[in-house]
């Protein structure tokens, strides 16, 4: 019996190689995901909200709302509320464009830079932690197999 197949306690083999892979890497994203949202909350963010900011700092200049629900690594249901809470927090600030009004274009404020500036650290030691196990060479065929499973995901409808 493999590991996940314990972990999960699975009774019966997976049907599959593939469906193991793929359980696995749900299981795998999902206790990341956890461990990274709990080191956002300590600063009052959630992983989306850290997403857009992440966004907006990279970009250096205000951007539509569209485009940043475009770039984010996580589909985001709602760009509008998250973008409400974070403006209501002080991380952002909003301003309809000049030459399309229907337009929203959003800036990141000192406030929100501060926010990011404070997780850096914190950001990159947790990345570590969870992937202290890998080689150098691990990692980069680690990338190189991810980026292959998103592609194909690409091919797929949604």
């Amino acid at each position: 019996m493999g590991k996940l197949q314990q972990e999960i306690r699975k009774r019966e083999p997976f049907a599959t190689a593939e469906q193991e892979a793929a359980l696995g890497l749900f299981r795998t994203s999902d206790r990341m995901q956890h461990r990274f949202a709990r080191l956002f909350r300590e600063y009052g963010l959630t992983p989306s909200q850290y997403n857009i900011l992440r966004i907006l700092r990279g970009e250096g200049k205000p951007m539509p709302c569209l485009e940043i629900a475009q770039r984010t690594i996580t589909v985001v249901p709602g760009i509008t509320g998250l973008i409400d809470r974070l403006a209501d927090a002080g991380f952002v600030t909003r301003q309809r464009s000049e030459e399309d009004r229907r337009v929203v274009n959003v800036s990141i404020t000192p406030a929100g830079e501060e926010v990011l500036a404070r997780l850096d650290q914190p950001l990159v030691e947790l990345h570590k932690r969870l992937l202290a196990d890998f080689s150098t060479a691990e990692l980069a065929e680690l990338i190189r197999l991810l980026d292959k499973a998103r592609r194909a995901c690409e091919g797929e409808s949604s």
